[in-house]
Parts: structure tokens; C-alpha cells; sequence
């Protein structure tokens, strides 16, 4: 049976030869991401930038640590605490004490994200004057890179300077440097110290409640210094998804050729039985071939992955998905995952045709009819049921147990995968109908091509449903995986949108907030009545274990309610106060009047009443605390409605004269929606991009082999319709019809997928709370079943017209 299968291989090669590139491209793939998994997972220590050449950094307390039954849990606090003062009058006594401060810097037409810092920590990372002098006054600076030059005035959002020195970039920030005495003004929290003595005895000096850093250690105390673990976390899980695709994309497109493959050769394996050959030979044929297809395409995959990791490496770097330093290693266990996963896709997608080849009669060789029957055999039958009522079960599950479920990347990344694999399977019960319903219009129009598109396409049951199964695949994944994205940013926009009740919205320039005097000028406007929050965090241990940080914004409740819509189940804002607590019901206690134990902000404990209960809504309903649980967060919003008879106008010159000296921005309510509109995440963009560039490929792929498959495979039927008058152009504008109408139908079945998958999420949200409507990606969509129609068109017309340079009577008389 080898030896047929090879010779099979040869004599029908452009059969198989979209299975070998399709997965010779999975293999690829699995060997790239494999590859880069494992470079990311090796990743080395990042060493210290700002504090690279600082002797010993002392933090104050920067997060809170809870004991529990199985282990302590720690989570950052969002107002780190200070170094006690007698702590820092013990370090003074070792040696020389320098306090660190970082605060957001904006500057017309320079940088987009500028830092300040003082100037006597500049030595610490370190910087060295290249031109010019170091900062004496107030209104004097020293900048990195080339931005700005000597003597050049400088408008900033903490006012204008004047550029006294320039040190060169040291590559991981932009920084302003100001002197000491107005770095602490303009940032008068300082929660770091440098500290130039022995290490041992600023440990035997500090209480377990700061931190002492040292050698690597002293990375911790730069911004941000979990980004290259946070960046690779989010580089994995896009690569995974990628990956767990296009394993999924490989089998569906190897299982769908082959089975078509199978379908085409019914006679010759008819012939096969016919003379002896008994089931399970022609399964071992069927199987022999796709092992032969198997090896020979994972090892070309391999080959390509070996090239393609390094490229996709600099990708990621420069797209800012993984950090500078990301490179692609030296590992061979990828190689061998991505072979043996190859080989076993071709065999797992080869499973259903070879039953089926084996259960070819020998009666099948006399059969000249071209009519589908028994397309749905009892194993589509059982599977697609089975993974339609899954789908529709588990849905159903989740939306009765933890709709917010729903609403996560890695719910509606592989829900639709369950989806699309029944509905593909169960195709060739709608076909029919589907197609006769399609081409019902075309159908009535003068001429036979609308008539004969309709039956031709009704009749091939396998043929169409073979060649609408990747369309569906795009559609689906498009609509299903974008439209996730759009319908939740909507929602979290109806949520903003609903619960501002503001006229406007006051937000500082920088990140340090309003300062005491900016917020006294808001509040003394005349007519508004002003609610300034800030942003800080609680904590809660649930079931025990688990160390809950929930988002809250501290306000007071009486302005608050007059400017906020908060979405209630229960109490009443009004009843907040400097003992309460306003949650959600996402909280394991949340009835009014309980009190629940928290840590605050700080990290300081505190028992509080629960005032109200807000609904959980998309997840971004936070908890509310008023401003004496929320020490230490600045000011940095402000809610305004106008006081019965105020002026619109008025109130609004009113807040920008109030704001005007510290570069506050003044929003409508409206201008405030769209400012707060949700993007997608940037590595959830790439990632559902490289997800839907996969599909779109494999698609491709497909179609182009399918379509080849079918149009050779029907050379006589179109010389028949050539003898029965018809001309070559109305051949293959039949056949590009066709091509179309299959394109059709695959679009459709895609839209119902998406839309199964878009009205689940609909649901978790109005059982949420949100009524927003489904936002399907339209232009996507369109552009994917356009792509599709153009490939299925020029896969089919281009090898009709070549078949169709012979002469009709030869092609007519062609036989097997």
C-alpha cells in the first residue's frame, strides 16, 4: 500500500500540495513561537539604569504583604509610604542622604513622556555634563539627548524654563533635571533614598517595613521595573493564542482536503475494492499518504521556522511587544514539538476520510453521477451535534453561573473555535437550502448561468461545503475575535457615558495632580459644584486565600453625588463617609451595612461598613472611598455640574482660569466620552492580527488548492456545457460564479458564528448591567470575503481556461 500511496502522490500531487504547504506553514509557525517561548523563558536579569552606580537605595514601604493559611500573599500598594523620618535621621548618621523624586514633565514640540528628576541623582545612573553647567535657580534645567539646546527657554506644564546643560541619553527616559529645592516642590513625596554607605549597616539601621536594595537589586527602585516581565507575559499569551490557532486552522484546513480528496476519488477507490484491495488496505493507503505528506512538510516547516524566529524577533522588539535585549536562542526542543505536532496533525486530520475510503464499495467504480448523497455521514452527524450542544450548553452555564467570564481574551479567543467547528461540520445540512436561497435572485435573471450556478452548487453538497469551510474559518475568526474587542470598548464607553453625570470634567497636565491651591480655585468657582477624586486602590482577603485589589476613587460623598451616576444595586452614595465603603458585586461580601476588613491604599488595615452595592458592569466598577482612606493619592479629577441658573459659559471660562497656571485641560461631558474611550490593547491588537493573518493564509492555501481540486476534477462537465452550445467566456463566468456563490455561502456561515459568539457577549453584559449594543467589524469582515472571492475566482477560472484549451470532444471523452 506504500508504493500506491506514493505513486498516488505523484499522479494527483496538486491535491495534496495545499496540504503540504499548509502545514509545512503550521510547522513553521509552532517551530517560530516554540522558539521564541523558549528565549522568553531564559530571559536575563535586567540590570539597574537609574541607580546603576548609587551605593545602597532605601524604598519605603511599596507593598502590602498578607499572611494566609496556604502562604503570604504580597500586591504592590498604590501609595507607597514614605521612609520614616527617624529611619532617614539614623541613615544621616552613616552617611551622605540623597532623597529621589520622579514626576511627569510636558513640553510643547518636545518628547511625548518626559521625566523630572532632581539634579543631585543624575550621578546615580550616571549622567555626566556634556555642555553647559548644572541647574543653580529654580527656572534652570539640564536635559537629556538633543531636544532642547543651551540657552534655549522651554514652556513646560510646570513653567518655563530656561536649558543650562545637556548629558547625554542614557536610552531608558527622557529626563528634565531640576535643582533639589524645586524637584521638591514640584513633587514633594519622596519614597526612595540613596544612601552612600555600607550596606550592612543601612540594613541593621531600617525596619523590616522598608526596603534595602543592592547590586541587581537596586532595578527595583527604577519606573516600571517589572515592564520586561510584564511585556514577555503578554508576548507569551499572544504567541500561545497564535499558536493554539493555528493548530486548530492546520487540522481544519488538512482534515477539510483530505476529506474532499477522498470524496473526488470514490470511484478509483471503488476500483481498488474491485480488485481485492479489502477496508483497511485502502485506509492504510489513505493513511500511508498522509504520513508521507506529514514528515516531508514538518521537516520543510522546521527549515522555515529556523529562518522565520529570528524575523519575528525583531518584530516584536520593534513593534515594543518585548524589550530591546529580546533575541532568539539556541534550542532544539522546539524543533522536535513542532515536528512530531506536524506529523500528528496530518494523521488526526486524515482520520474521518479514511473510514471513509474504507467504506468505498466495489459498486462505487460504475457510478457516473455527479450528485452528492449520504454528504452527512454518522460521525458529522455526532460530532457536530455534540460540539454545537457544547457550545450552546457551556454558554448557557456561563451565563447563569459568571457571565463575567465571557468578557475575557482567552473566552472569546477560543469559544469561537467550538463554534466554528460544528457549524462546519453540520455545512452540508444547510448547503442546500442556503444556496438555493442565495442564488434565488440570480436565478431569475435572463440567461442559464444564475439557474445553473444554483444547481451546480445545491448538487456539489461536499464540493461547496469544502470550499466554504476556510471562508467560514475568516469570517468567523474576524468577526468573532475583533468584534469581541469593538462590543466590549463600546460597553465600557455606555458605562462611562451613563454614569457621568458631570457638565464637565477637569483633568490635571501631569501625573502628580492638582496641587492644594489649583483644587481650592476649582472649588470657589461660581456655579459649579465641584467634586476633585483621586486614584488609589483597596485590598480584601476573599475565601481566605486570595488578595483582591480593586480600583477606588476617593471622593466626598456629598459632591460626589451630585456629579456621578454610579450604577447601584443597593444602599445609596449619600450614606458614604470616612467608615463606609461603596463595592461592587463582584466583592464576596457585598450587603449594605456589613463590614468587611480592607487594606487600604497604604497598606494600612481598616474595617469598614459597606454604604452600597454598585453592579459588577464590564469590570471596571471600582470601589469609592472617601478622601481620609486614600492618604497619600493626589487629586487628579475633577467632576463639575452646573448649580441651578448657572451659565454654561461662564462656569466653563471659570474652571479654565482656575486651572490655567498649572496646565490643567477643561472637557465637556461629550468631549470627556470620547477622551475616555476604550483602545484595545496594543499587544491584543497585534496578537488578534497575527491570528487573523494566519487564518486569512491558511484560507488562501486552501481555497486555492480546493478550488484547483473541483474545477479539474469537473473538466468534463464544462465540455459538455461547450457542446451544448455555450461559449468559453460563458463557461468561465459560470465557473466564476460558482466560485462566488460558494464564497457566499462561507460568509454567511461565518456571520453566524460571530454572531453566536457577539450575542453570548451581549447577554453577559446585559446580565451585567450593560446594555450596549454588538459592534461587528464591518470593514474587516468585508475586506476578508473579498480576499476569499478574489482567490476562489482566480483558482477557479485560471486552470477552467487552461483545461479549456483543448478541444470540448477530447475533454468530453477523457476517461479514468
Amino acid at each position: 500500500m506504500l508504493s500506491i500511496a506514493l505513486r498516488t502522490l505523484r499522479t494527483r500531487w496538486v491535491t495534496f500540495v495545499g496540504s503540504f504547504v499548509a502545514l509545512s506553514l503550521g510547522v513553521s509557525l509552532l517551530a517560530v513561537m516554540g522558539l521564541a517561548l523558549a528565549s522568553s523563558l531564559d530571559a536575563p536579569e535586567r540590570q539597574p539604569e537609574r541607580f546603576a552606580a548609587a551605593p545602597v537605595v532605601v524604598q519605603g514601604q511599596d507593598s502590602l504583604r498578607v499572611p494566609t493559611p496556604t502562604g503570604d500573599r504580597t500586591q504592590k500598594l498604590a501609595q507607597p509610604r514614605a521612609v520614616p523620618g527617624q529611619t532617614v535621621a539614623k541613615l544621616k548618621e552613616l552617611g551622605t542622604v540623597v532623597e529621589d523624586r520622579s514626576f511627569a514633565v510636558k513640553v510643547e514640540d518636545g518628547p511625548g513622556s518626559l521625566v523630572g528628576h532632581p539634579w543631585s541623582t543624575a550621578a546615580f545612573a550616571p549622567y555626566q555634563i556634556s555642555a553647559g553647567r548644572a541647574p543653580h535657580t529654580a527656572d534652570e534645567v539640564v536635559v537629556t539627548g538633543g531636544w532642547a539646546s543651551l540657552g534655549e527657554q522651554v514652556r513646560t506644564d510646570r513653567g518655563t524654563v530656561t536649558v543650562v546643560g545637556t548629558v547625554a541619553s542614557r536610552g531608558f527616559e527622557d529626563a528634565v533635571f531640576y535643582t533639589d529645592a524645586r524637584a521638591a516642590q514640584l513633587s514633594p513625596v519622596s519614597t526612595q533614598l540613596v544612601v552612600d554607605a555600607d550596606a550592612a549597616a543601612v540594613r541593621s539601621a531600617v525596619d523590616d517595613r522598608s526596603n534595602v536594595l543592592t547590586g541587581a537589586e537596586r532595578r527595583r527602585a527604577d519606573a516600571d521595573p517589572d515592564r520586561d516581565s510584564e511585556a514577555l507575559t503578554a508576548m507569551n499569551a499572544m504567541f500561545g493564542t497564535a499558536g493554539g490557532v493555528t493548530a486548530f486552522v492546520s487540522v481544519f484546513v488538512v482534515a477539510s482536503t483530505f476529506a474532499f480528496a477522498v470524496a473526488q476519488r470514490r470511484r478509483e477507490f471503488g476500483l481498488l475494492r474491485t480488485a481485492g484491495a479489502t477496508p483497511g488496505q485502502i485506509r492504510r493507503m489513505v493513511f500511508a499518504e498522509a504520513a508521507v505528506v506529514g514528515v516531508l512538510a514538518s521537516a520543510a516547516g522546521c527549515v522555515l521556522g529556523a529562518y522565520g524566529a529570528p524575523k519575528l524577533a525583531e518584530w516584536v522588539v520593534d513593534g515594543g511587544l518585548a524589550p530591546n535585549w529580546f533575541t532568539i536562542g539556541d534550542y532544539t526542543w522546539p524543533y522536535h514539538m513542532a515536528f512530531w505536532t506536524g506529523l500528528f496533525v496530518a494523521l488526526v486530520g486524515v482520520i474521518a476520510a479514511s473510514w471513509r475510503a474504507g467504506r468505498t464499495g466495489p459498486t462505487q467504480a460504475l457510478r457516473e453521477a455527479s450528485v452528492d448523497s449520504k454528504a452527512m455521514t454518522w460521525g458529522r452527524w455526532l460530532f457536530g451535534t455534540g460540539l454545537l450542544l457544547t457550545a450552546l450548553v457551556s454558554l448557557g452555564l456561563a451565563l447563569a453561573d459568571d457571565p463575567g467570564e465571557l468578557l475575557h481574551r482567552k473566552t472569546y479567543v477560543s469559544r469561537p473555535m467550538l463554534l466554528i467547528t460544528a457549524v462546519a461540520l453540520l455545512a452540508p445540512i444547510v448547503v442546500r437550502p442556503l444556496t438555493r436561497l442565495i442564488a434565488w435572485l440570480p436565478a431569475q435573471l435572463p440567461g442559464a448561468v444564475g439557474m445553473l450556478v444554483r444547481e451546480n452548487a445545491a448538487a456539489g453538497v461536499r464540493r461547496t461545503a469544502a470550499i466554504a469551510a476556510p471562508v467560514l474559518v475568516t469570517v468567523a475568526l474576524a468577526g468573532s475575535l475583533l468584534g469581541a474587542t469593538a462590543t466590549l470598548n463600546e460597553a465600557k464607553a455606555t458605562e462611562t457615558r451613563e454614569q457621568t453625570a458631570a457638565d464637565f470634567v477637569v483633568r490635571p497636565a501631569g501625573d502628580a495632580g492638582f496641587d492644594p491651591a489649583t483644587v481650592e480655585r476649582l472649588k470657589a468657582v461660581d456655579g459649579a459644584e465641584v467634586s476633585v477624586s483621586s486614584t488609589s486602590a483597596v485590598h480584601v482577603l476573599e475565601e481566605g486565600v486570595a488578595l483582591i485589589k480593586s480600583e477606588a476613587r476617593a471622593a466626598e460623598a456629598g459632591p460626589l453625588a451630585k456629579t456621578v451616576r454610579l450604577p447601584l444595586a443597593s444602599g445609596r452614595v449619600a450614606d458614604l463617609d470616612d467608615g463606609s465603603i461603596i463595592v461592587n458585586e463582584e466583592w464576596e461580601k457585598h450587603t449594605v451595612g456589613r463590614r468587611v476588613a480592607v487594606w487600604l491604599g497604604d497598606g494600612t488595615r481598616k474595617s469598614l461598613r459597606i454604604a452600597a452595592v454598585m453592579t459588577t458592569g464590564t469590570g471596571d466598577n471600582g470601589v469609592y472611598v472617601t478622601p481620609a482612606n486614600a492618604s497619600g493619592a493626589p487629586a487628579d479629577r475633577g467632576d463639575v455640574s452646573l448649580a441651578d441658573g448657572a451659565d454654561f459659559g461662564t462656569v466653563a471660562a471659570g474652571l479654565r482660569d482656575a486651572v490655567g497656571t498649572s496646565g490643567g485641560q477643561v472637557l465637556t461631558r461629550d468631549q470627556w466620552v470620547r477622551a475616555s474611550y476604550p483602545e484595545t490593547n496594543e499587544t491584543t491588537r497585534y496578537g488578534f492580527f497575527l491570528v487573523l493573518g494566519i487564518a486569512l493564509l491558511y484560507t488562501g492555501i486552501s481555497l486555492a488548492n480546493t478550488m484547483v481540486m473541483a474545477t479539474s476534477d469537473r473538466v468534463r462537465d464544462l465540455a459538455v456545457l461547450r457542446l451544448a452550445g455555450a461559449t468559453q467566456w460563458q463557461v468561465l463566468r459560470l465557473v466564476g460564479a460558482e466560485a462566488l456563490m460558494v464564497v457566499a455561502v462561507g460568509g454567511v456561515l461565518g456571520l453566524l458564528v460571530a454572531g453566536l459568539n457577539l450575542a453570548g457577549m451581549w447577554s453577559a453584559l446585559g446580565l451585567l448591567s450593560v446594555w450596549s449594543p454588538v459592534e461587528l467589524p464591518w470593514k474587516e469582515i468585508g475586506a476578508a470575503v473579498g480576499i476569499c472571492a478574489v482567490l476562489a475566482v482566480v483558482f477557479s477560472v485560471a486552470p477552467a481556461a487552461l483545461a479549456m484549451r483543448r478541444r470540448a470532444v477530447e475533454l468530453a471523452g477523457i476517461r479514468e
